[in-house]
């Protein structure tokens, strides 16, 4: 007797209802900045200074690179980062190539709470996959990153 292929994924839910790529994605994304919307509540934050104190991380951009990748104005980037400042979490610097624009890199104190905000957020991502097995997990993490890759400029 041999097994008939299935068009399901080995543990999938047989009564999921198929949202479609755009819908599907989008209520993936909900999903998501709802559990980055808390952690961030959490720490007193929004989630763009969750994401500020995320891409700071490993880098130190000039304000300009910031704001394109956060996708805000001037004015909003340097409200945000004002605000970051009179926390403690992060520190603008001259660039030495240019005295008019600012470097801004992430302060010990920002480091910390990006590490517990990242600790926190991971945990309530984790937990929106839990149902999945462990292949449909590396499946979805695989085609998230080719996503985000494909369209990451910093």
């Amino acid at each position: 007797m041999q097994n008939k292929p299935t068009a399901e994924p080995a543990g999938a839910d047989q009564d999921i209802e198929d949202l479609g790529l755009v819908d599907g994605l989008a209520q993936l994304s909900f999903l998501v900045q709802g559990a980055l919307g808390k952690v961030a509540a959490e720490h007193g934050l929004s989630v763009v200074q969750l994401r500020l104190l995320g891409v700071l991380r490993d880098r130190t951009p000039g304000m300009q690179e910031l704001a394109h990748h956060l996708g805000l104005d001037k004015s909003s980037m340097t409200g945000l980062v004002d605000r970051a400042e009179r926390r403690d979490l992060v520190r603008r610097t001259p660039a030495a190539h240019d005295r008019r624009s600012f470097l801004v890199s992430i302060t010990p104190a920002g480091q910390q709470l990006a590490r517990q905000c990242e600790a926190l957020a991971s945990r309530r991502i984790l937990d929106l996959t839990a149902h999945l097995t462990e292949a449909q997990r590396g499946h979805l993490a695989l085609l998230a990153s080719a996503l985000v890759n494909h369209h990451t400029t910093i």
